[in-house]
C-alpha cells in the first residue's frame, strides 16, 4: 500500500479526541499505537485487542508519527559546556 493511501487512515478532527490524529473510523489515537508499540506490545496482540483494526491501520500509525517527525525542529532544553 503506498504511503498515500496509508495516510488516509489517519484523521483529524476536533470534535474526536480533541483533534489528536486517529485511526479513521476509531476513538485510537496514533499516540496510543505507537505508545503501545513503544512499551512492547506486538502487532499481533494489538490486533487481537482491537477488532476490526488491521495491520495497515498500525503501519499507517507508524508512518503517520514518522511524517510528523520529519517536519519539525528540536532545540536543546539546555546548553552542553
Amino acid at each position: 500500500m503506498n504511503e498515500k493511501k496509508l495516510l488516509e487512515r489517519i484523521t483529524v478532527n476536533p470534535r474526536i479526541m480533541v483533534g489528536k490524529p486517529v485511526i479513521q473510523g476509531t476513538r485510537l489515537t496514533v499516540e496510543y499505537i505507537v505508545g503501545l508499540l513503544a512499551h512492547g506490545a506486538t502487532v499481533d496482540e494489538i490486533l487481537r485487542e482491537y477488532e476490526g483494526l488491521t495491520a495497515e491501520d498500525i503501519q499507517a500509525c507508524l508512518l503517520f508519527a514518522t511524517k510528523t517527525l520529519q517536519s519539525t525542529e528540536f532545540m536543546p532544553l539546555v546548553s552542553e559546556t
